[in-house]
């Protein structure tokens, strides 16, 4: 029997890459009157499910993804997360 799991890989440039997009919102935070924010790394985010007898056969494919795929392990590092049945995504605040 195969079971559903998801997963999510947070994909980010390894210390010492330049990161010009963590640069820029770094820079921006003064114009917005934000202080002590520091260090920011930006990456990208991919979620996905997958179907496997278990946990562990679903965490070896999303890991193989991950390493051969999702990243570019000369410049990038990457983390996997289980997550529960739905995505994680959150509603954007569209008020302002």
């Amino acid at each position: 029997m195969s079971l559903d799991f998801r997963f999510a890989v947070n994909v980010i440039p390894t210390p010492g890459i330049l990161d010009p997009q963590g640069r820029a919102v770094e820079n921006s935070l003064p114009h917005l009157g934000i202080e002590g924010v520091s260090a920011i790394r930006v990456g990208r985010r991919v979620e996905l499910t997958v179907v496997a007898p278990d946990e562990t056969a679903a965490r070896a494919i999303v890991e193989r993804l991950a390493r051969e795929l999702l990243s570019n392990p000369l410049i990038e590092a990457f983390g996997v997360e289980r997550l529960m049945a739905t995505s994680s995504t959150t509603s954007r605040d569209v008020s302002a």
